[in-house]
């Protein structure tokens, strides 16, 4: 170009008018659009995601200097970028923190002009789109709002000049320093990390993580360059190396593992068009898709997502305790802290296990195991040393098929599990060391496997580990109180490590196709012999795996006061120890689950079974005439304790077949007829309530004229008030009348329970005596998993054993109105319904029901019933 083309090119744009805010709007709108969507469309690898963080960055860089140079803003005023912004990295839709840093004695409440130019600044950068969130402070506000607020610190220090006043930023910066407490700030950041942990489940194996807060994620990261830059140690992966923190491979391995969740990340806010950082089930196959993977027969593009992003959490927890214990070490001089040997390979070093030397492991592989038996057995150690850390994490290699079949390292797994105390912290922090998947390399392949069965909110691995804490606890006489029969039952248990065993491999065999309890069953025994267990031993464990989901499919689907289903589940439990141990790994496994599956009444079937079941082990035959001729006594001598009249119990009883006092308990049977004596020919229903003897509830008693739609209404009232039926008892007696039982949880866990019984008695007899058609199901929001992960329903309709009744299964998604869009079914067709079983596992649920009634003699009409409950139980889904 020529001087005079050139001259007259200036000419040009000078003339041209400043751009309106409208137009700088499209203009920052396009430009962000663009870079976005050139990424969405490139390869999804750690390097484009990279160049678009400091691309959006770079744009917002761009926009904010523009604004700030048409407004009128105080002399030696500046702007900063602060918090993740100040990193000069951006997400797309991350949040932009701004500083506009004041001299001293320019305070912009003080002074009508400074206001009114900070103002229109900061409306400005909203009219073009840019939300930011802004802070106007002085040099002395900065220092002293800092030195009291940890979170204000923090933003501080990653504080980026975008305009105005440089010298006036450097003064900050040399504030700040000057006021740091290294020591301090690392203890602030410390706890302040550990509260988040909890916040997030203290784990990085959630099923639905936050890429950024929960373990393993981008804070965690994040965490360790702040205390580095306040300790001035580093502010860079490769400068923390450089400084002797951590090694080269260290640091090539947290930058590698930085850039792929930060991927994830930026494809999850893409995904999600909004700042979203959790990986939740409704973008988890959005984002996988992004990535290029695909559904197959065998997995979900999901879970090859997650599976990676397990994986990269994982290590980011492993380095993040080596380098914070070095930063910590550095920071506070104990690096040079006292020593006590413990024996010729490892030391205590201020309660942290330490190894005697680097190459301990290379030279010596067997104490790669002994390190968690040592870190078992010697009191006041709370963990590993990021020394001996580093060497484990080094020593992943030396973990190979001769390193599991040496017999030092068996024998050495098998003290680990056999010590008095300890096998859960150990086997937890062999997880977190990768030890443990290496050791059992039929473990390593469920590490971050997902469970997309709407019951387990954990992954394979995280819900085995807290079935072993659980199984653990039953041993451990502080933990007697949450568990009490377990505890009583574990202490007579002579050898908890084939509980522990057990445990461990009840689900490992996961993901392999086929019926995992019987492929565990076999991993198992394969363990077992490996490591020298018995054959009685051996027996016992297989056992325990492949039946370990007997007992509560038994307990909470079929009919325990039927000694035919007594007799068939007694003939599998072979012995008392096989029941005992089947029963305590099988309350282990509930509660391992998920924190909403377990309940009092849960409980109670499962102990029920137990207990019936036992008796008959040692030799009692089922009678049930003798069995309802006690419970009858029993419940005469607690009428008695209530100065209830002898025999005021017979009119009612006389009406009642032998299944209503089979299923029912003793105290029942006192409740019942205390309460229905003077109504045993009552024109109008009879509706009791009470708190539930079992634990949380409500226990309800309806006594009413048969009626072909009562169980029907008696749900849609329970169903319209919000209550979860938990489990229903449905009898008819000789005169015509119903007599119904109900276990229920209430909405309204405030109400207190004189209310909630007050409440439910006067609202379900109106609705009984109220005439009509049946109102219509409510329809209840699905909850997230549901929507995501679809469960097809499954309705199984089969005669007893005596094909006297029939037995109907229904596995469906769980969702509000689901038990009486069922009972509007078989009342429609006149079913009769004797036994209703409720059971809730997670988002799905199991029903079983016990029926009977003329229209399913005929093929036709049954086809006709199933094809009906499928189409209610799938509504909405």
């Amino acid at each position: 170009m020529n001087k005079a083309l050139g001259k007259g090119v200036g000419k040009a744009i000078a003339a041209v008018e400043p751009k309106s805010l409208a137009e700088l709007r499209q203009d920052f709108k396009a430009g962000k659009q663009a870079l976005v969507e050139a990424f969405r469309k490139g390869r999804p690898t750690a390097a484009a995601a990279a160049v678009l963080l400091r691309a959006l960055a770079k744009h917002v860089d761009m926009a904010l200097q523009g604004l700030w140079a048409r407004s009128t803003m105080p002399a030696g005023a500046s702007l900063l970028a602060v918090g993740g912004y100040g990193r000069a990295e951006l997400f797309p839709y991350s949040d932009v923190d701004v500083l506009l840093l004041l001299p001293n004695g320019v305070e912009a409440h003080q002074c009508g002009a400074v206001k009114s130019g900070i103002e229109a600044f900061i409306t400005a950068c909203w009219d073009i789109g840019l939300e930011i969130g802004s802070s106007v402070r002085t040099l002395d506000e900065c220092r002293h709002e800092a030195a009291g607020d940890v979170t204000i610190q923090t933003a501080l220090l990653e504080a980026r000049w975008l305009a105005g006043d440089k010298p006036l930023v450097a003064q900050l910066e040399a504030l700040l320093t000057a006021s740091m407490d290294a020591s301090a700030f690392l203890r602030a950041k410390t706890l302040e990390m550990n509260q988040r942990h909890t916040k997030y489940d203290d784990t990085p194996y959630s099923l639905e993580p936050n890429c950024k807060e929960s373990p393993g994620g981008l804070r965690d990261l994040q965490v360790l360059i702040w205390i580095a830059r306040a300790a001035g140690l580093g502010q860079t992966w490769k400068g923390l190396a450089q400084a002797g923190l951590i090694t080269a491979f260290e640091s090539r391995q947290l930058q590698h593992n930085e850039g792929l969740l930060k991927l994830i990340r930026a494809r999850l806010h893409c995904v999600a068009g909004r700042r979203e950082d959790r990986l939740v089930f409704d973008q988890q196959t959005a984002v996988a898709e992004s990535f290029g993977y695909q559904s197959s027969a065998g997995q979900r593009a999901s879970e090859v997502l997650m599976r990676r992003y397990y994986w990269a959490a994982k290590a980011v927890t492993q380095l993040n305790q080596i380098l914070l214990l070095n930063l910590e070490e550095q920071i506070n001089g104990s690096q040079q802290g006292l020593m006590r040997p413990i024996d010729a390979h490892f030391l205590d070093r201020a309660g942290m296990l330490e190894v005697a030397s680097d190459d301990l492991y290379q030279r010596e592989p067997h104490a790669i195991l002994r390190t968690f038996l040592v870190y078992q057995q010697t009191r006041g150690i709370k963990g590993l040393s990021a020394r001996t850390l580093r060497a484990l994490y080094n020593a992943r290699h030396l973990m190979n098929s001769a390193f599991r079949r040496d017999p030092v390292n068996r024998a050495t797994f098998m003290q680990i599990l056999r010590q008095s105390e300890g096998q859960t912290h150990a086997m937890r922090l062999m997880n977190q060391t990768s030890v443990l998947g290496r050791y059992l390399w039929v473990f390593r392949a469920i590490v971050g496997q997902m469970q997309h069965d709407l019951f387990h909110v954990y992954t394979v691995d995280q819900h085995i580990l807290m079935v072993l804490r659980n199984v653990r606890r039953f041993f451990i006489p502080e933990h007697a109180h949450e568990y009490s029969f377990c505890s009583h039952l574990a202490s007579q248990w002579a050898k908890p490590e084939l509980l522990y065993i057990a445990a461990l491999f009840h689900d490992v065999a996961k993901g392999r196709g086929g019926d995992h309890s019987d492929l565990g069953a076999v991993l198992a025994r394969r363990f077992c012999r490996d490591h020298g267990l018995d054959k009685a031993d051996t027996d016992l464990v297989a056992f325990l795996v492949q039946q370990h989901l007997t007992l509560s499919r038994v307990a909470q689907k079929e009919d325990l006061s039927d000694p035919d289903v007594i007799n068939r589940f007694t003939l599998k439990m072979i012995d008392a120890r096989h029941l005992t141990g089947l029963y305590l790994l099988t309350v282990a496994d509930i509660r391992g689950t998920s924190p909403k599956v377990w309940n009092a009444w849960k409980g109670k079937l499962l102990e029920d079974l137990y207990r019936v079941s036992l008796r008959a082990l040692g030799g009692a035959q089922p009678n049930l005439t003798a069995d309802i001729e006690a419970r009858k006594q029993e419940a005469r001598q607690a009428l008695a304790l209530h100065s209830v009249l002898p025999g005021t119990e017979e009119p009612l009883w006389k009406t009642l077949e032998i299944s209503y006092f089979a299923r029912h308990e003793a105290a029942d049977l006192a409740w019942h007829a205390r309460s229905l004596w003077r109504h045993v020919q009552s024109p109008v229903p009879v509706v009791q309530a009470r708190p539930s003897p079992v634990g949380e509830g409500l226990q309800v008693l309806v006594y009413s004229p048969d009626a072909q739609d009562l169980f029907a209404r008696i749900c849609g009232y329970f169903d319209g008030a919000g209550f979860n039926i938990l489990d229903a008892k449905v009898h008819t007696t000789r005169t015509g009348y119903a007599l119904d039982t109900f276990q229920v949880l209430s909405p309204d866990l405030d109400l207190h329970h004189r209310d909630l019984v007050s409440l439910v008695e006067n609202k379900l007899t109106q609705a009984l005596l109220t005439a009509g058609p049946l109102p219509e199901p409510r329809r209840g929001r699905l909850s997230r998993r549901v929507k995501s992960f679809p469960y097809t329903p499954r309705i199984a309709l089969r005669p007893d054993e005596r094909a006297q009744h029939w037995l109907l299964t229904i596995s469906t998604s769980d969702r509000a109105g689901l038990l009486y869009a069922i009972a509007r079914v078989l009342a429609r067709h006149g079913i009769n319904l004797q036994l209703a079983k409720i059971s809730t596992l997670g988002e799905r649920v199991e029903d079983t029901f016990l029926v009977d009634g003329a229209a399913l003699q005929h093929n036709k009409a049954q086809l006709q019933i199933e094809s009906e409950l499928l189409d209610a139980v799938a509504l909405q889904q």
